[in-house]
């Protein structure tokens, strides 16, 4: 019984430690991420037209999967101008970044999210609104 409770104690700081030190490779591998390279939309839009295509997405796009505190994330990480505060963003939910520029991450139970451009940056040929 002794030996039964020594082995037991053994496997669960095992388990704990190989957790841990995952976790510390996957935080070690964590892509940095960057701006999405410059992009045209098919025809010139306005801001006021960028805006409301976002918050379609936006509203639309946690009925398509994943988990809604990372579609949170993901949101607050795109509308971050500073890339060091979205990297923190990302980083403290457990995003696992796929593409640098958040078009393609993953949650930790794997589930895939795919962000369009027109969420992360403004088209080059952006109509300014008067």
């Amino acid at each position: 019984m002794l030996y039964e409770l020594i082995l037991l104690d053994l496997l669960s700081k095992y388990i704990l430690v190989n957790h841990i030190v995952n976790d510390l490779v996957l935080i070690g591998n964590a892509k940095k991420i960057r701006k999405p390279k410059p992009w045209k939309h098919p025809q010139p839009i306005t801001k006021s037209e960028l805006e409301q295509m976002r918050d379609e997405f936006w509203d639309t796009a946690p009925h398509y999967g994943g988990q809604k505190e990372i579609w949170d994330a993901l949101r607050a990480a795109a509308a971050e101008p500073d890339l060091s505060q979205a990297q923190v963003i990302v980083d403290c939910a457990g995003v696992i970044v796929q593409n640098t520029d958040l078009t393609i991450c993953y949650d930790e139970r794997g589930a895939k999210y795919e962000l369009p451009k027109y969420v992360l940056s403004e088209p080059t040929n952006m109509i300014r609104d008067n």
